[in-house]
């Protein structure tokens, strides 16, 4: 198999989760509030905002703030936000096999708008993955498989040169339900070894002009603009 596109997601694997369980509990403590009287709310309106049919401060209005705080949405958003972290070990091994042999990176990732802007910023994701399929820019979600047929249009991948890496069981399925081989994602070192069995080995040398060659083989099989092959 040559692979062409790596598509990853985010949070879990490149970066910490979002507003997940446990930081919503620590968000809860922080300031001073019950974080049970928040989940149902918080589950009844994060397909809306992951969707980007709201914003930050719509969502935190219908799940913080349906009762007066002694705190504000800017200073719980940006609690949020600071308590992102980076899965270095894993960032690093994109990075290293995207140089070696000149993979296009695309990010797949259930975000709230805000939440995307302020991790592709803050954690210089441009600096290595070159689509972004964010949920909220998108108006798609995983486990939708129309957003990894999307991310595959947008960045002209064909399945069996790709592979797609993600640390839930149920987003992984729903790749492989459009053809792409993907990987489960547990830890940076798991992951490193399931990419080297597919060829993408950081062991063995460099694997020169592969993404040359594999683009000008699909290339050869398009039709032509008169419908010849």
């Amino acid at each position: 198999m040559q692979i062409t596109h790596l598509f990853v997601d985010v949070g879990g694997v490149l970066l910490t989760n979002g507003w997940d369980t446990a930081l919503r509990k620590q968000t809860a403590e922080h300031f001073g509030f019950d974080v049970a009287e928040i989940e149902d709310r918080i589950r009844d309106s994060l397909v809306v905002y992951e969707l980007g049919r709201i914003g930050a401060r719509e969502f935190l209005d219908f799940v913080v703030f349906h009762k007066p705080r002694s705190f504000t949405h800017e200073q719980i958003l940006e609690y949020i936000l600071s308590a992102a972290r980076a899965y270095s070990e894993t960032i690093d091994l994109i990075k290293r096999l995207k140089s070696r042999y000149g993979l296009t990176v695309v990010a797949i990732s259930n975000e709230g708008r805000e939440l995307a802007i302020d991790r592709v910023t803050r954690f210089d994701l441009c600096g290595y993955i070159d689509f972004f399929a964010f949920s909220s820019f998108v108006h798609l979600r995983k486990p939708d498989p129309a957003i990894y047929r999307l991310a595959m249009d947008v960045s002209q991948a064909r399945p069996e040169h790709s592979v797609y890496i993600d640390d839930r069981p149920l987003l992984v399925q729903a790749a492989e339900t459009v053809g792409i081989p993907t990987i489960r994602h547990k830890d940076a070192d798991t992951t490193r070894q399931a990419l080297a069995q597919l060829g993408l080995d950081l062991q063995n040398g460099r694997w020169p002009g592969a993404r040359r060659r594999v683009r000008a083989a699909l290339a050869a099989q398009k039709p032509g603009l008169d419908g010849s092959l």
